[in-house]
């Protein structure tokens, strides 16, 4: 009797967990398409051997300088990502010996072990680079997309807003944003700096602030604007000078009339309780975030306190990808809805298209590389053009869905030099402390022992 009971119970676990690999098997199935070398992982086994091996990186000289990282391992298949624009790449390399040796596909664990080195404006690029080229690894042993690591798909294209230069004729800068609405886009932002009309006879204070002259003279250049785009097309704006709070809340109120979809960043985002006043005060709609990393100690402040409508997270200096899709979770359930920025190469921008179509309150993602004819060939893999008609398609490849077109990057590279070796990254920089097991060094003896000691 006994026998019979445990062969039952036998049965009922093979079918359970067969059930269960059943159920889980769409998810880790190979999408359609391949990624050269990278789809031939045996995903029987090999991850569980899968270590990183090296992290190498280049810079490509743009609008901003693009450093872009490969994160390599021991089977073939490498990750790419991307520090933020304008940023090095040496931020991300100091992390390379904290990561050489570990399992790519735990990645909150590494990442775990990373966040110390991590903080706000470029210093969160590091991080947020390592992030991308993890998931881009996962994506590739799984055969899933990115963003089925983060989150369910709610979009199949993601929106992309368009930055524009501006020009001290009214006429000329709404021209420049007639050639943007001709290029298919469907979001506009423009840059509305007090400067443009600083040598008009009493616009300007000498703290550079609008006076409410000046203000009349910036309301013409959103009004030029609007007749070319339309009333109703969402416009945005942002560079208004250097305001305080009070400042801030005479601009906001003077572009109600205009119906903004935001001003943006009007007085610093550490400013929490200034951007809560100057949103209590108007209805021109409020945002911040390009420089924020991570939602604690980040924008946790600016959702807790609703001091925003909207933020702004740049996916290469927020966290990457799993972190800024819990900035985006956490904001939705605040009502918040999320832009995101983004001025890099279309590295850093597909890891942004990935986590933008799981987020249930996005607005749209910058591109700020439009006048750029090379900027999509980058990379290959994809369709292109990449932002057609104001959109960009989710890739559903595996990985961030891209590998780099090594012939474009190395025309344009900052310094020569191709993911070339890091040997001198291979020991720790910013902090030689190793927390837990044995270490080499002299112990309290003064004899040399690879041992745990001075406990």
């Amino acid at each position: 009797m006994k026998k019979n009971t445990q062969n039952r119970i036998s049965r009922r676990s093979l079918f359970r967990n067969t059930a269960a690999a059943a159920a889980l098997g769409p998810l880790f199935k190979a999408t359609q398409g391949s990624v050269s070398a990278q789809s031939r992982v045996n995903r029987n086994s090999a991850p569980s051997g899968l270590k990183i091996t090296d992290m190498r990186a280049c810079r490509v000289a743009a609008n901003y300088d693009y450093p872009i990282i490969k994160i390599f391992t021991n089977q073939d298949v490498y990750g790419l990502g991307e520090v933020r624009d304008a940023g090095v790449e040496g931020i991300a390399l100091i992390l390379k010996p904290y990561l050489v040796g570990k399992d790519p596909l735990t990645i909150e664990a590494n990442l775990r072990g990373l966040r110390q080195f991590a903080n706000h404006g470029r210093m969160g690029g590091g991080y947020s680079a390592v992030d991308m080229a993890l998931h881009d690894i996962a994506g590739k042993v799984y055969g899933v997309p990115a963003y089925r690591l983060v989150g369910s798909k709610q979009r199949d294209r993601i929106r992309i807003y368009a930055d524009t230069t501006d020009h001290k004729d009214p006429k000329i800068y709404a021209e420049r944003m007639r050639k943007r609405k001709e290029m298919g886009l469907t979001f506009f932002k423009m840059d509305l700096h007090t400067e443009l009309v600083a040598d008009r006879p009493g616009a300007v204070n000498e703290r550079g602030v609008a006076t409410e002259k000046g203000l009349g003279y910036l309301c013409e250049y959103i009004e030029a604007i609007r007749d070319v785009i339309g009333w109703g097309t969402p416009l945005a704006a942002d560079h208004f000078g250097p305001l305080n709070v009070k400042d801030a809340i005479r601009y906001a109120k003077a572009f109600e009339q205009y119906q903004l979809s935001w001003a943006e960043d009007m007085v610093p985002w550490t400013n929490w309780q200034g951007l809560k006043e100057i949103r209590n005060t108007t209805t021109t709609p409020i945002l911040t975030g390009e420089d924020v990393f991570g939602l604690r100690g980040g924008f946790d402040a600016l959702i807790d306190n609703h001091a925003v409508d909207a933020i702004h997270p740049d996916i290469e200096t927020s966290g990457g990808l799993l972190e800024t899709k819990r900035i985006a979770d956490y904001a939705a359930l605040a009502g918040v809805q999320v832009a995101m920025h983004h001025a890099g190469s279309p590295v850093g921008g597909f890891a942004g298209y990935h986590c933008a179509a799981t987020f249930s309150n996005f607005l749209a993602m910058e591109n700020h590389a439009l006048d750029m004819p090379w900027w999509q060939d980058l990379v290959a893999g994809v369709p292109k053009p990449i932002v057609d008609k104001g959109y960009v398609a989710v890739p559903e490849r595996p990985g961030l869905g891209i590998e780099l077109n090594d012939d474009v990057v190395k025309e344009h590279l900052r310094r020569p030099g191709y993911f070339e070796p890091t040997p001198m990254f291979d020991d720790p920089i910013v902090s030689g402390f190793h927390p837990g097991g044995a270490w080499p060094h002299f112990d309290e003896n003064g004899k040399w022992c690879n041992c745990v000691s001075y406990q």
